[in-house]
């Protein structure tokens, strides 16, 4: 016999038992619940301390701190030149509440462009303080001294950062660290002579620097609150002294965001269709997971209150080179203050 003979004899052949296809008509058929690819983990949400508010407002109280400002300075770049913004230089500590914006502008004028190399040395340890850097483009590293004699990265500074700020009121500062760029770095110096001599010109900014000078320096712990004076390990009669606890006058207020939405189930859907599974319930479900997805990111990426913008520019970390390394890692878990993240 021929395969197209075979072939024919095997279509021919009558069905001899129920096929599954009709099969199937009377079978009952195990489904699953509607599945949703966006439900992550949604760790962060467990995570996080939460608070029960009972109004529509969360006020955060904290102590008076004597740090202002968001701590970056602004730049305009018009093709190679790069300006600093004038209302930006109240950032730095020594213009702080000052407000004449036209003498600001006549310094932010005389604030000179200079360009390192990378490798290039800013400021060398022990040498004379003379001028403030504004960093506009690139890294720098601050570099001390180590335990045994070797050199130690403090840090890192980038894109809007500032040092040398004391040298601007103080003729005897000098530089406790080396600075050093670790890229390119095009940088904005303002001089102390620059400043003073704005300053015999500009009366109100004379007042300004001559009140600087004779407050004396707010003793503050390391977050920049003003210290709590306190009395440890003495003997005998010492004198204990006083102290209180300020607050800041304005603190920051946190009006309540709410994610939400219109949930539409026709009710024959809900009448007719309903059996294995609760059309309704399964809809609710789906939708909740969706608003704490949506809940997550706003906590995370929202402009007002967002994990990411309010992010202290202290507590940020600036990789050594590149793209984030083990040493970067190494600081970041030195940063940790007790989270269980």
């Amino acid at each position: 016999m021929s395969v197209g003979e075979e072939v024919r004899a095997e279509q021919g052949r009558p069905q001899q038992s129920l096929g599954t296809s009709a099969a199937r008509n009377l079978a009952t058929t195990t489904k699953s619940a509607p599945q949703m690819q966006e439900i992550s983990s949604r760790w962060l949400l467990r995570t996080l301390p939460w608070v029960n508010v009972q109004g529509g407002t969360y006020r955060v109280n904290r102590r008076l701190s004597y740090s202002v400002g968001d701590g970056r300075v602004t730049f305009v770049k018009t093709g190679d030149r790069v300006q600093v913004i004038p209302a930006e230089l109240g950032e730095l500590s020594v213009l702080r509440s000052y407000e004449d914006h036209e003498v600001l502008g006549e310094l932010a004028q005389r604030c000179q462009q200079r360009e390192f190399a990378p490798g290039e040395v800013l400021a060398s340890f022990g040498s004379r303080s003379e001028e403030v850097f504004l960093l506009a483009h690139g890294k720098v590293e601050k570099i001390g001294t180590g335990p045994y004699g070797d050199d130690a990265v403090l840090g890192v500074l980038a894109d809007g950062a500032y040092f040398g700020e004391q040298s601007l009121i103080d003729p005897e500062a000098i530089w406790e660290y080396t600075a050093r760029a670790v890229t390119a770095v095009t940088a904005l110096v303002l001089p102390r002579r620059d400043l003073e001599q704005v300053a015999e010109r500009c009366e109100s900014l004379g007042e300004h620097l001559q009140e600087l000078r004779a407050i004396p320096a707010q003793r503050t712990n390391k977050y920049g609150e003003k210290e709590i004076d306190l009395s440890a390990g003495h003997t005998g009669e010492q004198d204990i002294p006083g102290t209180f606890v300020d607050y800041e006058a304005s603190p920051r207020e946190y009006e309540l965001s709410i994610a939400q939405t219109v949930l539409r189930l026709h009710t024959r859907v809900a009448d007719l269709y309903n059996q294995p599974m609760n059309q309704t319930e399964q809809q609710l479900r789906l939708t909740v997971e969706a608003l704490k997805e949506r809940q997550e990111h706003e906590l995370v990426n929202n402009r007002e209150f967002g994990l990411l913008n309010n992010c202290e520019y202290d507590q940020r970390l600036q990789p050594h080179d590149g793209v984030p390394s083990p040493d970067d890692m190494d600081e970041l878990l030195s940063r940790r203050r007790g989270t269980k993240l």
